[in-house]
């Protein structure tokens, strides 16, 4: 589509702009949301074979059904490998565990376990390097924790008010910190996961 506007001034670049800017109005106007079917969404089935993301997921003493259930459903859409409930931290299936995951604790692989601890000492004899996501002196800043090829990785996200555990973060060598620069430098804990697992995901290029 080209319009030639006589009106204006025999100028080719102003007669270029003004396409331009009809062209992108145009596509604004018939721009749709997709249909549910349209989505090229994973079966059940397809999704438990699926190649997975490198990544497990700890929860340490999630207090909110809520945010567990968004986990789930974060960890769905980037096809984490499976997620540790820990502590107080409540399993499936619950209804408002459902509000938020809306299906995916069907789908991602999960357990529970009593001891955050004792998750963590079993994930690490098994070479794989656990991170608590928190606030840490000598903490490595998100935007340049750099995960290395063919290697599995867990992260830790922590209670709403306490965060991680001191004694967890005691056991692990390293922590990410996501950059913050407004007054509260706190996160919701399903926020963080959303924020950790999307990077990770970039990172790695599944």
């Amino acid at each position: 589509m080209y319009l030639k506007f006589e009106g204006f001034p025999k100028n080719k670049d102003a007669n270029h702009l003004i396409n331009f800017i009809v062209c992108i109005f145009v596509f604004l106007q018939f721009m749709r949301k997709l249909k549910n079917e349209e989505l090229d969404r994973k079966s059940i089935e397809d999704f438990k074979v699926s190649k997975k993301l490198p990544l497990i997921i700890v929860l340490d003493n999630i207090r909110s059904l809520n945010n567990i259930g968004s986990v789930f459903r974060t960890a769905d859409a980037f096809l984490v490998e499976k997620i540790y409930l820990c502590g107080i931290t409540a399993s499936p299936p619950h209804k408002d565990i459902q509000k938020t995951a809306l299906g995916a604790s069907e789908n991602v692989a999960w357990e529970h376990v009593d001891s955050t601890i004792e998750i963590v000492k079993k994930l690490q004899s098994k070479g794989i390097s656990v991170w608590p996501i928190e606030q840490t002196e000598g903490s490595t800043s998100l935007d340049f924790f750099n995960p290395k090829p063919k290697k599995s990785y867990a992260f830790i996200l922590g209670n709403e008010v306490k965060g991680v555990d001191q004694k967890v973060i005691n056991i692990c060598k390293r922590a990410i910190e996501i950059p913050q620069f407004g007054t509260k430098h706190s996160l919701n804990i399903s926020v963080a996961a959303g924020l950790v697992i999307w990077d990770f995901f970039t990172k790695t290029k599944l």
